[in-house]
């Protein structure tokens, strides 16, 4: 059990039966009273967020989160489809679970889901992808006027901002922290 001394920002706790995350925390000692610790609740399913203040000697239970390693398969409408690399079990995400990493998410994908008393909440992908580039304008050597970047499409869909001299069809490496362009990828 935790204790409202152990309150900070970033600590996840199970609150009203869901898992929230502290996304803002301010200790309030006033003159007379006990010591308050009001918190900005974030729900991890849900996104909602909304203010509590807690009391001196108030007991919170942990949230129950574990990731595991699960290798994305097939998008079947609006359900994301991944199997859990060691029990070979599927778990299905919602769109809204997977968020904006759809647009690097590629077949065959080893991530990292989240998962809340057995149920997938959310995912985090690998640090890098590497995926190919679909469409890209050519660059003319001494071509200056245009800057130093250019527009690419990749097999996703995602487009990104890619230095001149890379070409449709490479393979690139992306940050998917950022969404930004890191290298090209020796096939």
């Amino acid at each position: 059990m935790l204790e409202s001394g152990d309150l900070r920002k970033g600590r996840k706790l199970e609150f009203d039966g869901e898992p929230y995350v502290i996304v803002q925390f301010e200790f309030v000692k006033p003159g007379k009273g006990q010591a308050l610790y009001k918190c900005k609740l974030k729900n991890m399913i849900t996104g909602v967020q909304f203010d509590k203040t807690f009391r001196s000697g108030e007991k919170f239970k942990p949230a129950d989160l574990e990731e595991t390693e699960m290798e994305y398969l097939y998008t079947d409408g609006s359900s994301y489809c991944f199997m859990n690399t060691t029990t070979y079990d599927q778990e299905f995400l919602t769109e809204a679970q997977v968020g904006d990493a759809k647009s690097l998410l590629k077949e065959n994908t080893v991530c990292s889901v989240l998962l809340f008393d057995g149920r997938p909440i959310g995912l985090t992908l690998p640090n890098f992808v590497e995926l190919k580039i679909t469409q890209a304008e050519p660059w003319a050597r001494g071509d200056t006027a245009g800057g130093d970047t250019k527009p690419a499409v990749l097999e996703t869909g995602h487009e990104l901002q890619v230095p001149p001299f890379v070409n449709e069809g490479e393979m690139i490496r992306i940050d998917t922290r950022t969404g930004q362009y890191v290298e090209r990828v020796k096939s």
